[in-house]
C-alpha cells in the first residue's frame, strides 16, 4: 500500500548520490503554510518570513537552487502584496516611500564606512565572511543606492561569501543583505 504523498510526484528535483538538498517534508510543509497565509491571509507570513526561511540539508533531498528560486518568486509575491496594502492604508504612498528611504539610508550609511571595517569582526579563532568579497559586494551596493547601478534582487539573494578567520560577522552581512532585498521590492 502506498500513501499519496509516496505516489506524488516531487515538488522539485531532487539531490542524488552524495549531494545534500533541503529537507522535502520541511519544504513542503513550508510551502503549504506560505500557500495557505497567502491565499487566506489570516497568517501574519511575510515576504521577510519567506526570505529567512531555512531547511535542513539531507541526502535525497530537493535541489536548492530550484528550492531558492520557487522562494523567491513566494517572496516577491508577499513583498506585491505587503507594498499594495501599505499604499492603500493610512499614509499611504508618504509613508511608504518614507519608510524605504530611512532603510535605505541606515543600509547606504553602513557601507558607507571604511573598507575592512563596514561589520562587526568574529574573533581571529573564528570564521566569518572574507572581507573582501563582502567590501566588493558592498561597494556595488552602494553604487545601487546612490546612483541606482544596476544591480538584481536576484544578485542580492543569491550571493555567497567564502570564509576567513577573523572575517565579518556573518549575522550582520546578512541583516543588511536582507535590509537591500526589502528596498528593492519596495521600489519595484
Amino acid at each position: 500500500m502506498t500513501t499519496a504523498s509516496a505516489s506524488a510526484p516531487a515538488a522539485f528535483p531532487e539531490t542524488h548520490g552524495r549531494e545534500k538538498g533541503y529537507d522535502r517534508v520541511s519544504v513542503d510543509a513550508f510551502l503549504s503554510r506560505a500557500r495557505a497565509a497567502f491565499e487566506s491571509g489570516d497568517d501574519p507570513m511575510t515576504a521577510a518570513d519567506v526570505r529567512e526561511a531555512a531547511f535542513p540539508l539531507v541526502r535525497r533531498g530537493y535541489a536548492i537552487a530550484s528550492v531558492d528560486a520557487a522562494l523567491g518568486r513566494i517572496e516577491d509575491a508577499f513583498a506585491a502584496r505587503e507594498r499594495e496594502s501599505a499604499l492603500s492604508g493610512r499614509g499611504g504612498v508618504r509613508a511608504w516611500v518614507g519608510q524605504t528611504r530611512e532603510t535605505a539610508q541606515v543600509v547606504l550609511d553602513r557601507l558607507s564606512r571604511p573598507r575592512g571595517r563596514r561589520f562587526d569582526r568574529v574573533s581571529s579563532l573564528r570564521y566569518g565572511y572574507r572581507i573582501d568579497e563582502v567590501d566588493l559586494v558592498t561597494d556595488k551596493i552602494a553604487r545601487f543606492l546612490e546612483t541606482d547601478e544596476s544591480v538584481s534582487v536576484e544578485q542580492v539573494r543569491s550571493v555567497a561569501f567564502r570564509m576567513q578567520r577573523g572575517g565579518y560577522r556573518e549575522a550582520q552581512v546578512d541583516a543588511v543583505l536582507d535590509a537591500v532585498v526589502e528596498v528593492m521590492l519596495a521600489v519595484s
